[in-house]
């Protein structure tokens, strides 16, 4: 591997690791809220990528610009699944049920997509689809970048509400003990709700960003679920920043191995890294206080 090769992959690699942060920081939001598996969070980032497409081909438009429609609507979707579906189940077998529920709720979007737009597999044509620019001997993809940039701007935003409203305490709160927070009149249950609706915001928004440079079809969420759950086990269950560290290591890792092995075999980085921490360390390497610490 020459040396302009290298910086190549390591710069697509940050890239493809901010991206990362952002589709698996909704996962993380369930599960430190709710003790939720959202096994559906992959069908709704596809879901919010066909949004994007179809309002593209209707208006001619940037598909970012979707986003003021998407953002809202996952929200509120988000808040009434958790009050109509996640509430209803039993606390003792919460997790184990999420899992179910949430893998029924993505086989209903993954039929839906299909019914209405078929199986044919949707990419979006824009303007700078296929320009790119050179960074120190590298040749970057400008919808990579703009997908990274829009990563990192909600990453910062939600960063921000976390740790500078009332609401991002009150929501920590419970991430960090939930009857703790109820003891000093933080309505649960509520802010609970809100915290899932925030989560599938993420995914509209990480939806939209993969859009712009991916090739999308009904059942392409089956791809993202797997190495999504891999980031944030290893990232520490329920820890934010744990999974955006994880998101960006794991990310420069496959985008090195690429080069070498392929595509395909690069993958298998996140499972052989979610194996790993099963056995050496469950709760995740960036887990413990790191966890408490957002």
């Amino acid at each position: 591997m020459t040396g302009t090769l290298l910086f190549q992959s390591l710069v697509l690699g940050v890239l493809l690791g901010g991206l990362y942060a952002l589709l698996a920081a909704g996962l993380t939001l369930y599960f430190g809220v709710m003790r939720v598996v959202m096994i559906a969070h992959s069908a709704f980032l596809i879901l919010a990528a066909y949004l994007a497409w179809f309002f593209n081909q209707q208006t001619g438009m940037d598909p970012l610009l979707s986003l003021v429609i998407t953002v809202p609507l996952f929200f509120l979707v988000g808040v009434g699944m958790q009050r109509l579906l996640i509430t209803r189940l039993r606390a003792a077998t919460l997790t184990m049920m999420s899992v179910l529920l949430t893998f029924a709720v993505a086989l209903f979007i993954e039929g839906m997509i299909g019914f209405v737009w078929s199986g044919t597999q949707r990419r979006i044509q824009l303007p700078y689809s296929g320009a790119s620019i050179e960074f120190f001997g590298a040749r970057i993809a400008v919808v990579k970048l703009v997908a990274f940039g829009l990563a990192a701007l909600s990453l910062a935003l939600l960063y921000l509400l976390m740790k500078h409203s009332r609401f991002g305490q009150a929501l920590r709160a419970t991430i960090q003990h939930r009857e703790a927070a109820q003891l000093v009149g933080i309505k649960t249950d509520r802010v609970a709700g809100y915290g899932f609706g925030l989560g599938l915001a993420t995914a509209a928004i990480g939806g939209t960003a993969l859009s712009l440079d991916a090739t999308i079809y009904p059942s392409l969420h089956w791809h993202w679920i797997g190495p999504l759950m891999a980031i944030i086990v290893v990232g520490g269950l329920g820890s934010i920043p744990g999974a955006a560290i994880a998101a960006m290591v794991l990310g420069i890792g496959q985008s090195l191995l690429q080069v070498p092995l392929g595509t395909t075999w690069a993958q298998t980085i996140f499972y052989v890294a979610l194996f790993a921490t099963l056995m050496l360390r469950p709760q995740g390497f960036f887990g413990g206080r790191l966890a408490q610490r957002f």
